[in-house]
């Protein structure tokens, strides 16, 4: 399930025993597992630290405690110390922690999702926006709220048709439209105000 090299385990074997307190161990989770922003937290944890329900990795000298919710998404994980003159750098590469496409056979809604928290928000995040699904109707169209830097802007039917509407209707069968339901003149930090684009 999660790959602890030899000289990773060594690594922290030599920190743990430099702390010198029982049955101090190390927890991996993963924080916003299944998002862009997804990534590893790995702390020293002490039994009183654990919330119970952490899988057991066994190492030698220490366990490794897994967080039980973020077991799937570092499934296939590796961990690494990698020595060097200047010190040393520790890896750990989790291939599934920002989550997986859902398969062709997945719901419209799940495919539009996806490509919305993996593609399209990382893009608006640039201008301090995102986009929130509200629906997808029975006859194909995608309806968004924009928000942040998006929310008033003065470029938002550009960024929605050339942008979002594109993507969408490219890489999601079915889909036939995409329609904002933001009321922008609510508005209050736009990336570019309204009257200026």
């Amino acid at each position: 399930m999660i790959e602890i090299t030899d000289t990773a385990q060594t690594h922290f074997r030599k920190l743990i025993e430099r702390e010198a307190l029982p049955g101090l161990g190390v927890r991996l989770a993963a924080v916003h597992a299944g998002t862009p922003k997804a990534d590893v937290q790995l702390e020293f944890a002490e039994p009183g630290d654990l919330h119970g329900d952490e899988w057991a990795i066994d190492c030698e000298g220490f366990t490794l405690w897994l967080d039980a919710g973020s077991a799937p998404f570092l499934d296939g994980a590796r961990i690494d110390y990698e020595a060097r003159a200047t010190g040393g750098q520790l890896q750990i590469r989790a291939p599934k922690i920002k989550g997986q496409a859902p398969p062709e056979s997945a719901s419209m809604v799940e495919q539009v999702r996806w490509l919305i928290e993996s593609e399209i928000n990382p893009q608006l995040a640039s201008h301090r926006g995102h986009v929130e699904l509200q629906e997808v109707t029975a006859d194909g169209a995608v309806v968004l709220r924009f928000g942040g830097g998006c929310h008033g802007c003065g470029m938002v039917d550009v960024t929605l048709k050339n942008g979002i509407e594109r993507t969408l209707m490219e890489k999601v069968p079915g889909v036939t439209a995409v329609r904002d339901a933001t009321d922008h003149e609510t508005g209050t930090a736009p990336y570019m105000p309204r009257g200026a684009g």
